[in-house]
C-alpha cells in the first residue's frame, strides 16, 4: 500500500469514526483513490435506539466521496439487524403455569 493509499484509508476511517455507528467489524482500504468498505455496520449497543443504519451508511458513503482524493466509493456493507430492545419488544411474552 502506498504512502497516500495508507493516508486515505486513515482519513476515511477518521470520518466513519464521526458517526455514532459500531464500525468495528467494517474493513477500510483505500487503493489508487478508490474506497473499498467491506463488513458489518452495527447500532452501538445500549446507545441511538432510533438510529437508521441504512442512512448513517448513506451519509459515510457521501461524506467519504466528498474527500479530496477518492475518486469513488465500493461499498459491500451489510447492515447490522434490530437490537436486543427491538427483538425483546416484537416477541410476544410467554406465560407459562405451573
Amino acid at each position: 500500500m502506498s504512502f497516500v493509499d495508507a493516508s486515505m484509508t486513515r482519513e476515511v476511517k477518521r470520518e466513519i469514526a464521526k458517526r455514532p455507528v459500531d464500525a468495528s467489524e467494517l474493513e477500510v482500504h483505500v487503493i489508487h483513490g478508490v474506497a473499498y468498505l467491506r463488513g458489518r455496520l452495527e447500532k452501538i449497543r445500549g446507545y441511538y435506539e432510533d438510529l437508521d443504519l441504512n442512512q448513517e451508511l448513506n451519509v459515510i458513503i457521501k461524506s467519504v466521496r466528498q474527500k479530496p482524493g477518492i475518486r469513488d466509493v465500493v461499498c459491500e456493507v451489510d447492515l447490522g439487524g434490530p437490537t436486543l430492545r427491538e427483538r425483546l419488544a416484537e416477541r410476544p411474552v410467554r406465560r407459562d403455569k405451573y
